[in-house]
């Protein structure tokens, strides 16, 4: 996983790497070559572009000399223009290296001190077709003010031909949270160093870097191991790839569990369906769906290759805790309750059995999830349960409003898992799935057009069949690679159509080909 770090952890791994025998000159200098490679590759020839270099006073701005350096000895055809923000004289340790290796190579950089020399300069800069921000970096504290912000402002506004790539951050953008704060420079490219930065990955500041890289530039991976703290990691492919491989040629459908999907009622057949069809789809060897006596007819004559078991219903469709027989958990390797249960007392008292009783990994969702909102204290024998709320279950769950959950996802979802002992899958842009000892993932994949109805359903399903598969992997990792591939299906399936007009089922049918992309 890609550890994402906050400013103080990067500045940790910065000592920590320097302390090892890094000189801070040589990951000064492993930086700017990085950046100078992303132009080389995204923006060839070089020797046809007017590029600015806008350098602040710290490292950043010694990262942008680095850049300027580079350019200057590489593509020497190419307009380049460096600008320092502030007196070469304030600057120190590694930049000012970097600021005297950069004139001892004929560059001399136009200083800019106040916002009359930046009004006088401008002019010249804005025929630019490509500007460089290391202005400010992830040392920022607040929202940037006086003369940076009216460059940012500046950039933004009048430089109408030029791409921007920003060297470790957009200036303006602050390192530790999604929110923004004031003035942001807008990013075509951004490369940032070692890992991605928590802003990086949360909305809307994610929004806002244009295509990211992550560059590294000569950290060990012992040093983030050494890290104190909570962790907070981004879910990647290779991740999960091997989940996927080629299975055993003498196996057989028992070797790949028995999911039991208990929901659905008469009114409401879909929901259930479509998590049974998902957790077949996603390998599980058999699927066993516990339905209303008025959904199963709908559920087989479906997906036939989906078991049922036909349970009493109350009055209005649904199944109680009358319904349960614990015969229906003998031989499963994973239950699912929630999909399309309803929440009438009778169903809520259903859930609070099936928790109860299930020692297999459990996965909760939907009603099932509404319904131990409302219980004062649960308990489960399971040896893994998955809560897989949106936020409005969240808030529920909580006691917390929606709002309040969006603001602190990470916080909260990592608190409700720590407290009870669960894995939570926090749904929404930027998905968290969440361990009971702390650690919180962040799934990248999805997009927009997955907010319609079923869409949760069929992630339920991808959940259970995927831990019926693999028992003996970490639980983490198996829920990190079904909410993966439930985002790429749905990337996939708006490719082929439109945001508008995506299907849950839809995901269904764009499944095979994320599962080779993921396997490469």
């Amino acid at each position: 996983m890609q550890r994402i770090l906050t400013a103080a952890q990067m500045s940790e791994v910065d000592r920590a790497t320097i302390a090892r025998g890094v000189p801070g000159l040589i990951l000064m200098e492993n930086a700017g070559a990085r950046v100078y490679e992303l132009l080389a590759h995204r923006f060839s020839p070089l020797a046809g572009q007017r590029i600015v270099v806008l350098c602040g006073k710290g490292n950043n701005g010694g990262d942008g000399f680095v850049v300027a350096r580079l350019l200057a000895t590489r593509a020497r055809a190419a307009q380049l223009s460096v600008v320092l923000f502030g007196d070469p004289q304030g600057l120190h340790g590694d930049a000012a290296a970097n600021y005297a290796a950069l004139r001892a190579v004929d560059v001399e950089p136009i200083v800019v001190g106040d916002e009359t020399a930046w009004l006088e300069v401008l002019p010249c800069l804005t025929p630019a077709t490509l500007v460089v921000d290391a202005l400010l970096g992830t040392g920022l504290r607040g929202p940037a003010q006086g003369l940076s912000a009216r460059v940012i402002d500046d950039v933004n506004a009048s430089f109408p031909d030029a791409k921007v790539v920003a060297v470790d951050m957009p200036s303006g953008m602050p390192s530790d949270t999604g929110e923004p704060v004031g003035p942001t420079m807008r990013a075509d490219h951004t490369v940032t160093f070692t890992a991605p930065k928590v802003s990086q990955v949360f909305p809307p500041n994610c929004e806002r870097l244009g295509t990211l890289t992550v560059a590294p530039i000569g950290t060990a991976e012992s040093v983030f191991e050494a890290l104190e703290g909570l962790r907070l990691s981004l879910v990647e492919a290779p991740d999960v790839a091997g989940l996927f491989g080629p299975r055993e040629k003498s196996s057989h459908k028992g070797d790949y569990g028995h999911v039991l999907v208990v929901g659905g009622s008469r009114s409401k057949p879909g929901a259930v369906l479509m998590a049974g069809t998902a957790a077949l789809r996603s390998g599980a060897g058999l699927v066993t769906v516990a339905t209303a006596e008025g959904a199963a007819a709908a559920v087989v004559s479906h997906t036939p290759e989906l078991m049922t078991i036909p349970a009493a219903e109350e009055s209005d469709g649904s199944m109680g805790a009358a319904s349960f027989d614990t015969g229906w958990l003998q031989g499963k390797t994973v239950v699912a309750v929630g999909p399309g249960l309803g929440s009438s007392a009778e169903s809520s008292a259903l859930v609070a059995r099936i928790v109860g009783e299930t020692q297999t990994p459990l996965v909760v969702d939907a009603d099932g999830l509404t319904a131990l909102a409302a219980l004062e204290n649960w308990n489960t024998k399971s040896k893994c349960i998955v809560l897989t709320p949106h936020p409005g279950e969240m808030a529920r769950l909580t006691g917390l409003s929606s709002a309040e959950v969006q603001q602190r996802r990470v916080e909260v979802a990592r608190s409700l898992a720590t407290d009870k002992r669960a894995y939570v899958v926090l749904k929404g842009f930027r998905t968290l799935i969440a361990s009971p000892h702390g650690e919180v993932l962040v799934n990248p994949t999805g997009t927009p057009a997955m907010a319609k109805g079923g869409s949760g359903d069929i992630l339920t399903g991808m959940i259970a069949g995927l831990l019926a598969q693999f028992p003996d992997e970490r639980p983490g990792l198996v829920i990190a690679a079904a909410v993966y591939l439930h985002g790429l299906a749905g990337e996939l399936a708006v490719a082929e159509g439109t945001e508008q007009t995506l299907l849950a089922t839809d995901l269904l049918k764009c499944l095979p080909e994320a599962i080779r992309r993921v396997r490469g």
